[in-house]
């Protein structure tokens, strides 16, 4: 089962989404899983997620 996601409008400087887009390439992931993948693993490591949420990579 698919879990619902939200979109959003995210701004950030120009030299930054070049950088998250190089990063991405690097990692074989899209932008938008990079951006996600950065924010998870920003959460976990914060104590923020839930063990069920953790169990989703």
């Amino acid at each position: 089962m698919a879990k619902d996601k939200k979109s959003f409008v995210l701004r950030m400087s120009s030299e930054t989404m070049a950088t998250i887009e190089k990063w991405a390439a690097d990692e074989f992931r899209s932008v938008n899983g990079q951006i996600e993948y950065l924010i998870t693993d920003a959460l976990r490591k914060a104590g923020r997620l839930k063990k069920s949420e953790n169990d989703g990579e």
